[in-house]
């Protein structure tokens, strides 16, 4: 199943080039991410799915420049794999038929103690499979 979310594309994130600049697809994807993850279940008085993740890597395949701000695009989101203490994610962002970019995150669940990462709970594993799409 994949996740839909709204991201702004501010004015402020076109560059000289007069299109968004590449670092800012990631601020979408994650704002998506944290939107994703926690946000939308914290409003409804549930428990986050996932909260203590860095991202360990990420790519991105730019397909089409956005030329604009000062309007949204659509954020899916799914879960590609699932490891020991990592997951793989995958985004595209797009506006109607028009796909932005495909970015691929490797996120891992960190024990805010010790800054390490530690293996993904029961409760996380079974969130993160809501969200699992399996290649064929």
């Amino acid at each position: 199943m994949r996740s839909l979310h709204k991201a702004l594309v501010r004015w402020d994130d076109l560059d000289a080039m007069s299109h968004v600049n590449n670092a800012k697809y990631l601020t979408l994807a994650q704002e998506a991410r944290f939107e994703w993850s926690f946000y939308s279940h914290v409003s409804k008085g549930e428990i986050p799915g996932i909260l203590e993740m860095v991202v360990a890597r990420a790519e991105i395949d730019f397909i089409a420049p956005i030329l604009q701000g000062g309007f949204f695009v659509d954020v899916e989101l799914w879960v590609e794999s699932i490891g020991n203490s990592s997951f793989v994610m995958g985004y595209e962002i797009k506006s109607g038929e028009t796909i932005y970019a495909r970015i691929k995150s490797v996120q891992v669940g960190i024990d805010k103690e010790s800054g390490k990462s530690r293996p993904l709970e029961a409760s996380e594993r079974a969130f993160l499979e809501k969200y699992l799409e399996v290649k064929s």
